[in-house]
């Protein structure tokens, strides 16, 4: 008994959506490279060509799969599901001789050996004919903005990865923090560890990508100048999205800098560092005792001057809530002082001098958050004061506070 035709592309379940879209695409996209003008047309349409590139593997791997099932089950050539395979391929054959043809055009100048360069793919060939096309000849026009739009086609993965990372930036810092709350938990610590480089790397390569193709830096230019403003608007086209991500990118960057700032001092952190930084804060509400991991972006010597800063800024706090051992915490920087012992530099020597200022004012209270007062102030002479080794200067330092709070 024969399957109905219904029955057939019901069968095909969502596959049938992806070739019904795939022949509207492919139609559009033929009709574009056959035009008279189809470098202008490509330059309109940079976005239809990404989106046929990008998703030929899975259109490919659809029709081979259909096809087999067709032969297998021998379903009726005048069946749909039948007739939108057979359209399908035929309009793939059609964009990819077009394809085939305007590379050939555009390499018509260049030597014979560009031709064993040629593309295995439809998708791959389509990405090198845009790419082409934008080398080919400067911007029709005159208007900066028009030439930000076809240079940043919305679908560009570069593009989508830096919006990506925008809307955690924006998430998390467009609410208002009230005085004294944390700018951000934990969780969102870990996001934001995870978005800021992935943001980064994408607004370094969309830079690269407007400075490549626009040789007299007007794009770039134009849209750096506008990157620093607020959005006031829902994002629609590919410069406003770029606009979009890269001011929140700036946002966050700024915000995670001043907390960490505050809570290192007088330890600045670098650039590179503020992703494992966050990571590591966010793990030691977990875990207290975690290390500060040397194998990323630190230096044995940087990470243990990172972690004596973080434990000092600790012990200069209010007393936590909960159980919490005062002498537990004397010692985690002790710890941390071993391991920044040999480092050297303006940070190293600030550190000191913050556990100089201690031994000297000498807090007489066990209340972490005294322990800088300079109201208790007394005289201290000694020659730990004046001595450059960082564990000796914790060492007195705890003495000096263990003694005053007994």
């Amino acid at each position: 008994m024969a399957t109905r035709p219904d029955d057939l592309k019901a069968r095909l379940e969502d596959r049938a959506d992806l070739l019904e879209a795939t022949r509207l695409r492919y139609r559009a996209l033929k009709g574009v490279l056959e035009s008279f003008f189809w470098r202008d047309r490509i330059r309109n349409h940079f976005e239809l060509l990404r989106e046929v590139a990008t998703a030929q593997p899975e259109v490919d791997a659809t029709l081979g799969a259909l096809r087999r099932r067709v032969e297998a089950e021998g379903w009726p050539r005048d069946a749909a599901p039948v007739r939108l395979m057979h359209e399908v391929e035929r309009l793939r054959d059609a964009v990819e001789r077009a394809a085939e043809r305007r590379l050939s055009s555009s390499a018509s100048s260049a030597s014979d050996d560009a031709e064993e360069d040629v593309p295995a793919t439809l998708g791959e060939r389509l990405l090198r004919l845009e790419t082409e096309v934008l080398d080919a000849a400067p911007f029709l026009g005159g208007r900066v903005w028009a030439q930000a739009v076809e240079l940043l086609p919305r679908n560009l993965p570069e593009l989508r990865a830096a919006c990506a990372a925008g809307e955690v930036f924006e998430r998390v810092f467009m609410r208002p923090v009230p005085e004294g709350a944390q700018a951000f938990s934990d969780e969102e610590a870990r996001e934001l560890a995870r978005a800021l480089p992935l943001g980064s790397a994408a607004l370094v390569a969309l830079w690269e990508r407007l400075e490549r193709y626009d040789s007299r830096g007007r794009v770039k230019d134009f849209l750096q100048r506008r990157m620093r403003r607020a959005p006031t608007r829902v994002a629609r086209s590919g410069p406003e999205l770029l606009l979009h991500a890269a001011f929140w990118h700036d946002v966050a960057r700024v915000r995670v800098r001043a907390v960490l700032e505050a809570e290192l001092a007088p330890v600045v952190p670098r650039e590179p560092e503020l992703p494992a930084l966050l990571s590591w804060r966010a793990a030691l509400s977990e875990d207290p005792a975690l290390r500060l991991s040397a194998r990323s972006v630190f230096t044995e010597g940087r990470a243990g001057l990172v972690e004596t800063a973080a434990a000092l800024a600790a012990l200069s706090r209010e007393r936590p809530r909960g159980a919490w051992s005062e002498e537990v915490a004397w010692a985690r920087l002790e710890q941390a002082a071993q391991r920044a012992r040999t480092e050297e530099g303006p940070e190293a020597e600030a550190l000191r001098d913050a556990l100089r200022l201690f031994v000297m004012l000498r807090g007489q209270a066990r209340t972490p958050a005294r322990l800088f007062s300079p109201e208790h102030a007394k005289p201290a002479g000694g020659d730990v004061a004046r001595s450059g080794d960082l564990v000796a200067l914790v060492q007195a330092a705890r003495h000096a506070a263990l003694r005053q709070g007994g």
